[in-house]
Parts: structure tokens; C-alpha cells; sequence
């Protein structure tokens, strides 16, 4: 599959997201289950199940293949969200059927699907992912394994003293073992008496002219234990290769036979993709440092005059209006992110409306003490009662904590991606440089303002304490003329 197959792919996983969260918060009665009806509140969430299923299959197979590194960020968060609300959901289903097992068969019948399609499987991405962690993990276990045998291999020299019953149970073991091998002796001599004996009896009837009624036989028989052979033997391998004892054999004869296998090529693509990942992910890590350090290096001094020209204005023409220089912005209040985006001025309308209501209530503070409790008492009664009657209708989340992260993925996408003519024209899938630029821009002009907030902040004292000085200079030649 192409690049374009995986955007569609997470096109239409973006709108049945958009058509979900619009439905979970819709005030329509024919949407929403019936309050009080189990069994109508079941199949709603049912239905959201499978739904989020569907989806949750798409976004990951879309965030396994997709190449583009700032894309995938994207994508990790619809995942992410995807794959919480399906919990949630879960739990939800848990809590309203009392059961760990839910049955779909009606709901996908209607929706035309089949268990096979709401199969959950582990993404290969969480493998991929969390590949080095997994590494580190098995280093160090290699490592403590080495250690220990280092320890046994150490104490080997010590002698321990060992009590009458250890040395009882020992030589018990060894007994046991011995009596083992004595009756698998006994038992292959057996086997091989038998074994001579079917080989004279092959003989004999060799020997003898058969009817072919009793030949046929004897040839279907032959060919059934053959075949029930061979498939004890694949039974065999298969149950060891999924333990892990075995590794799966390479069928040479198969893949020289079959080179243009559809299934195994898409596995050969789908693997070479995910090394394309891991190499324009290198070169976005890369791109990052360099793109900041060469606006820091070529833009930063601009960025600092600018900014210092303009706060140099503010507190000049402050000085202007009020005759004396204000007071820089803490940190605490932002600092100059004042000065450059100063909040909206309030209407007049609105301070005198605050004003009056200051004054009221001071009036009628005390007054009011008495009614406030009595009030609150009533009021904590009703709303105990509330929500003793919203937990009886509704067992279900009616708003997701993961809602904010899917609508967040989804704005994401139809601002930076669905609609982008540079990206129609990146063939190769690679990092877009404009993007990055633009938010290393704002990291590099937030960490040059603190700098020059300290500089503005150490020359506007300066300035305070020459007119000061001043001032009081003036002062005292008036008073010794």
C-alpha cells in the first residue's frame, strides 16, 4: 500500500471519530438509549464498542505504516485516546451486564460484520516502540543469569554439610531414575520383539498370494498410519514452535517457488516501511537541534533588539502619561508577555456593575450569614438526591476523560494535514522544515524574553534610581540658595 492508501486509511478514521463524539454528547432522544432500559443502554454502548474497535484497527494500522514522523505524533494521540475510551466503554459494559463476556452476535449481524472484524490484536507498533527498552531488558537478564552461574560455578569448591534427610531424598532420585531407565530398557526390547514379529508376519503373507480384497486393505491401512504419522510429526513442531522451543524452518523449496507471494511481499514492504520510520525519525530528532540552534544563531539578535525597543517604548511613554517610570511585571504575572499582549480592557459598564456588587456585599454580609447556611443544607439534600437518581438511570460515562485528546488528534489533523498542498507534494514522506521552524521560533523567542525581561528589569531600576537621585539633587541646591 502507498502513502496516499494510509492518509485515506486515517481520513476516514478522523470522521467516523468526529461522527462518535458528536453522537456521545447529542441531546436527541432517537439517539440515546432509554433511560432506565438496561437493555437499550447496553446496546448503545455495544454499539460504541464495536465502533471504536473499528476504528482503533485503523488508526493503528495507519500509525504502524505512515513514514512521515510529525504525522505519526498525530496519530499517537488518536491511538492513545482511542484505546482509552475503549476501556473505558469496557468498563462501562462490565459495570451495566454484570459479566466480563458480552455477546454481539445481533448487533453485528446488523452491522454486517464478523467476529473476525472486532478481533482485537496487539499492534505491532508496541513492540517497535519499546523495542530498546525490551533490549535493556534482556541484557540485563543475560547479565544476572551470567552472574548467578558465575556464583554456582564459585561455590562448586565448598563443601556443604548435608542433613540425613536431603541425602535420603538424593539417593531416592537416583534410585527412581535408575528404575526409569531399567523399564525403558525392558520396554524398548519389547517394542523391538513386537517389531521382529510384524516383519515375519509381513514375510509369511509376502510369501502367500493375497486376494485383492485383503491387499487393499493392507495398503489402506499402511497408507492411514503413514499419514497419521505425518500428522502427529506438523501437530509436533507446530505445538514447539509456538512455545518457543523451535525455530520455525525456512521452506526454501516454497520461496523459490513462490516469489511473487502477495502475503509475503506486503510482510517484506510493511517491514521496510518501519526502517524508513526509524530513519526520518533520526533525521527529525536531528533537524530539531539544528533548526534551533540556527535561529538562536541568526535570528536571535533581531528577536532581542525587537524586543527591547518595544518594551523601552511601553515604559517611556508610561513616564509620558503618569510622569513616572511603572513597575516591570513580575514573573509571576507573566513579565513581558504583558507588554507585548496586553489583556482587553474592561467596559465601563462592567467595573461599575463589579463596584456596585463589592458594596453590596459587604452591606449584607452578616445578614446573610444565617439565610447562606440554611440554604446549603437544603441544597446539599437535593443534590444528594440528584445524584442518587443520575446513578440509577445512567451507568454509563456520558463524558470521556479521553475526549479532549481525540478532539485535539482530530483538530490537529484537519488543520496541519487533510488540506495541506505541501504535503501532497512531499513523495518522500519527509519531516516538513516550515513546521518545525515555526514552534522552534516561539521556544527560541520565549527563552530570549526571559533574558531580556532580566535586562529591562535591571535597566528600568537603573533608571528609577537616576531620576530619584535627581530629583533629590534638586532639592538640596534649591534649599542652599
Amino acid at each position: 500500500m502507498s502513502h496516499k492508501a494510509f492518509q485515506k486509511i486515517w481520513d476516514s478514521a478522523d470522521h467516523e471519530i468526529r461522527d462518535l463524539l458528536d453522537l456521545e454528547v447529542t441531546e436527541d432522544p432517537l439517539l440515546l438509549p432509554e433511560k432506565g432500559n438496561v437493555e437499550s443502554q447496553l446496546n448503545h454502548l455495544s454499539c460504541l464498542f464495536i465502533k471504536y474497535v473499528l476504528i482503533f484497527k485503523k488508526v493503528a494500522v495507519a500509525y504502524d505504516q505512515i513514514v512521515h514522523p510529525q504525522k505519526r505524533r498525530v496519530l499517537k494521540l488518536l491511538v492513545d485516546g482511542v484505546t482509552g475510551r475503549l476501556l473505558e466503554l469496557k468498563h462501562a459494559l462490565v459495570a451495566l451486564d454484570s459479566s466480563n463476556y458480552h455477546f454481539f452476535d445481533a448487533i453485528l449481524a446488523d452491522l454486517k460484520l464478523t467476529p473476525e472484524d472486532i478481533r482485537i490484536q496487539v499492534p505491532a507498533y508496541y513492540r517497535m516502540d519499546n523495542m530498546r527498552a525490551i533490549k535493556e531488558r534482556e541484557r540485563i537478564l543475560e547479565s544476572m543469569d551470567a552472574k548467578v552461574a558465575g556464583k554456582e560455578d564459585n561455590d562448586e569448591g565448598e563443601k556443604i554439610p548435608m542433613s540425613l534427610d536431603a541425602a535420603i531424598k538424593l539417593i531416592q532420585v537416583h534410585e527412581r531414575a535408575r528404575q526409569g531407565r531399567v523399564r525403558a530398557k525392558l520396554m524398548q526390547g519389547i517394542r523391538d520383539k513386537e517389531l521382529q514379529a510384524r516383519l515375519l508376519q509381513t514375510k509369511r503373507m509376502s510369501k502367500e498370494e493375497l486376494d485383492p480384497h485383503t491387499a487393499a486393505i493392507v495398503i489402506q491401512r499402511n497408507i492411514r498410519r503413514l499419514f497419521a504419522m505425518k500428522k502427529v510429526a506438523q501437530l509436533r513442531a507446530h505445538e514447539n514452535e509456538l512455545i518457543g522451543m523451535v525455530k520455525k524452518p525456512i521452506d526454501y523449496k516454497r520461496t523459490k517457488r513462490r516469489k511473487d507471494d502477495p502475503i509475503a511481499r506486503a510482510a517484506t514492504i510493511a517491514e521496510e516501511r518501519r526502517e524508513v520510520q526509524a530513519q526520518y525519525e533520526a533525521n527529525y530528532q536531528a533537524a530539531l537541534l539544528n533548526t534551533r540552534r540556527k535561529i538562536a544563531d541568526v535570528e536571535g539578535p533581531d528577536m532581542r533588539e525587537k524586543m527591547s525597543d518595544k518594551i523601552r517604548e511601553w515604559y517611556l511613554s508610561c513616564r509620558e502619561q503618569t510622569g513616572k517610570f511603572p513597575d516591570y511585571p513580575s514573573k509571576d504575572d507573566g513579565g513581558s508577555k504583558l507588554i507585548f499582549n496586553p489583556p482587553p480592557p474592561k467596559e465601563k459598564g462592567e467595573d461599575e456593575e463589579e463596584g456596585k456588587k463589592g458594596k453590596k456585599g459587604k452591606k449584607g454580609k452578616k445578614s446573610a450569614k444565617g439565610k447562606k447556611s440554611a440554604k446549603k443544607k437544603d441544597k446539599k439534600k437535593k443534590d444528594k438526591k440528584k445524584g442518587d437518581e443520575d446513578e440509577e438511570e445512567d451507568k454509563g460515562p456520558k463524558l470521556s476523560v479521553y475526549r479532549p485528546m481525540l478532539e485535539k488528534g482530530s483538530q490537529q489533523y484537519r488543520e496541519a494535514w487533510k488540506s495541506n498542498p505541501q504535503d501532497s507534494h512531499n513523495i518522500t514522506q519527509k519531516h516538513d522544515s516550515d513546521m518545525i521552524k515555526d514552534i522552534k521560533r516561539k521556544e527560541v523567542e520565549e527563552e530570549l524574553r526571559l533574558q531580556v525581561d532580566e535586562l529591562m528589569r535591571e535597566e528600568l531600576k537603573n533608571l528609577k534610581a537616576a531620576v530619584d537621585g535627581a530629583k533629590k539633587g534638586g532639592k538640596k541646591g534649591k534649599k542652599g540658595k
